[in-house]
């Protein structure tokens, strides 16, 4: 057969199924990848690998925080799984945290954020830090209502007691938060705690403050009424809180009628060293606050006011904190047997819910004049606190 008889053989037919059998695969996977994408699949996939020389470069401290700069270009994200295996700097150490909300935090032993579905592990923005007996307690119940608010239950003691277990195991007691909510937590021992402002600060200078007060005096008087009631064999409450008394008036029981107002009592030196005494001399203990921290961290809740007008120092409290105005009369009602308010019973609840029996405990009878002379040495301490906060407490 020569080569001018030579015909090229195609089947046309078996070509054009083969080509629509492609097409459709690739619409497939089109499609596939398309439906994958819209559901949130993507982000889970590899993100791109930046160089780990420069990545190393852009890990530093900033007032001793480290932390993360943003990588440049639109979109771009940080490879996790890379970070955990940059070696650091020996400067930076473990206990690190992040210096505002949002920030990676980033340390040796793998202090990268933990998150999921379900929100993320914070440290905590805003803490209650005291004082014990000033109505704490009722403020976090109070805030705990609201839905951007989430804190821990039971008080951590962290920056007081368990400071040595380092700020990842702190950490790990907070809640999960989801994007505009705040972690928050209540110590009051932190407030006269000598270590404790240095501590919150290197964790986070901007943290928000709040500090519950309450007449100094009855505030004392309620601490020994709690430590009474674990403590029956107690000495008196004038006992303990004056030096070389004399035996007459140290010797008088915690039941002396509360209309004894004998003047000429030598009571004695006031005893500073008794823990009940000592919380109430306010202004002593933020002057080594605002050593770290300027005022306007602060927020100095009224325990009165707490208890009278629960929505206005709600309202002070939401404000301070950033937040929308959730938290109302509306939420309040006085509960009858201890004069203290009940948080009102969600739908569907039977009962309100008002703060345990612990709470607002009737406190044992104190000749008056004990609790004058205790007046007379916290009123210059009072007069400076309310000269520091710019608020009158009116405990004078």
């Amino acid at each position: 057969m020569g080569w001018g008889n030579w015909r090229p053989r195609f089947n046309f037919g078996q070509l054009k199924v083969q080509s629509k059998v492609s097409v459709f695969l690739t619409m497939i996977l089109i499609v596939t990848y398309l439906f994958y994408c819209l559901t949130g699949y993507c982000e889970s996939l590899p993100r791109p690998l930046y160089d780990q020389q420069s990545l190393r470069g852009k890990v530093h401290t900033d007032d001793g925080t480290v932390h993360l700069s943003q990588p440049h270009g639109p979109g771009a994200h940080w490879n996790v799984s890379v970070l955990r295996d940059l070696p650091l700097s020996s400067g930076h150490k473990s206990e690190t945290a992040a210096g505002s909300r949002g920030q990676t935090a980033v340390s040796s032993s793998d202090n990268i954020t933990v998150s999921n579905n379900f929100g993320t592990k914070e440290f905590p923005q805003a803490i209650i830090i005291g004082v014990k007996k000033g109505g704490t307690r009722a403020l976090l119940e109070f805030l705990r209502i609201h839905p951007d608010v989430r804190a821990v239950g039971a008080e951590p003691h962290f920056f007081d007691r368990f400071y040595d277990k380092g700020l990842e195991w702190y950490r790990s007691l907070m809640p999960r938060t989801l994007e505009g909510q705040i972690t928050m937590e209540k110590t009051p021992s932190y407030f006269v705690t000598r270590e404790a402002p240095r501590r919150v600060h290197a964790m986070n200078r901007h943290t928000r403050l709040i500090v519950v007060v309450r007449d100094p005096v009855t505030r004392a008087v309620s601490d020994y009424a709690q430590t009474l009631s674990k403590t029956p064999g107690l000495p008196s409450f004038q006992a303990l809180a004056f030096k070389n008394t004399t035996t007459s008036s140290s010797s008088s029981s915690s039941s002396s009628s509360s209309s004894s107002s004998t003047p000429t009592l030598p009571w004695g030196l006031v005893d500073t060293s008794w823990s009940a005494v000592r919380i109430g001399v306010y202004a002593k203990h933020l002057e080594a606050w605002l050593r770290y921290f300027p005022l306007r961290r602060f927020l100095f809740v009224s325990g009165e006011r707490l208890v009278s007008d629960p929505a206005g120092e709600m309202g002070r409290v939401q404000d301070f904190l950033g937040l929308k105005r959730v938290v109302g009369a509306k939420h309040f009602l006085l509960q009858p047997d201890q004069g203290l308010p009940c948080l009102k019973k969600p739908e569907g609840s039977s009962r309100p819910r008002c703060l345990g029996k612990s709470k607002g405990r009737a406190h044992p009878p104190i000749p008056q004049g004990a609790l004058q002379r205790l007046r007379e040495f916290y009123r210059p301490f009072n007069l400076k606190f309310y000269q520091m906060t710019g608020q009158d407490f009116g405990w004078d």
